[in-house]
């Protein structure tokens, strides 16, 4: 079994500050994942983990689709791992689109691959436009799950804030669970602190 919690620190992946996150909501907590796979034979073992989860549950997939930009690297290893098709979806005026020459046929079984999954909002765009496409999202995965979806096997309920649909399986290799404020709440922001935002947009 990986120790997740330890390949995150071991590579200074695991940050402690003031974040914003992409819901918009603050933490003192961020996990940046592009270190964790900017080494590519670490990238590839924990596809091949998560790969293992899928495979055991007997879900079918026909192809992996991830939401640009932080979702690409971790969905390719994954399609990689499952030996299936990889696709991604991309911003244009500010809405989630299939470009690039990217379809999806009728009936299509797609899983959604993030590398982080905190609400699942981006995850659930992505989602939105393979099935406004004509194909069928049969599942949600990620190598880190901010634990506030339940995870496949995991010991945490979803909280009201998660957007993922509950009849639909989310597999990640373990739960991180942080402080999470909303910005009027934040005890950082109370203290004069100003969040950054280390991720995939605005940085």
């Amino acid at each position: 079994m990986l120790d997740i919690e330890k390949i995150y620190k071991d590579v200074g992946a695991l940050l402690e500050g003031h974040f914003l996150l992409s819901s918009g909501k603050h933490s003192p907590n961020y996990l940046q994942s592009a270190k964790v796979l900017e080494n590519p034979k670490t990238a590839e073992l924990l596809a091949q983990e998560l790969a293992k989860k899928i495979k055991e549950s007997g879900i079918q997939i026909d192809t992996v689709c991830s939401p640009a930009i932080g979702g690409l690297l971790a969905g390719y290893e994954l399609a990689r791992a499952l030996g299936v098709r990889f696709i991604f979806t991309e911003r244009k005026d500010g809405q989630m689109t299939l470009r690039r020459g990217f379809n999806v046929k009728p009936g299509e079984r797609v899983l959604i691959c993030e590398d982080i999954i905190t609400t699942g909002g981006s995850a659930m765009e992505a989602a939105r436009e393979i099935e406004q496409r004509g194909g069928k999202v049969v599942g949600f995965a990620a190598l880190a799950n901010r634990g506030v979806c339940k995870r496949e096997g995991g010991l945490q309920d979803s909280k009201p804030e998660c957007k993922l649909p509950s009849n639909k399986p989310l597999f990640a290799l373990a739960d991180f669970t942080f402080p999470i404020y909303e910005q009027h709440e934040c005890p950082l922001c109370a203290q004069g602190s100003e969040p950054i935002k280390p991720g995939s947009r605005g940085n």
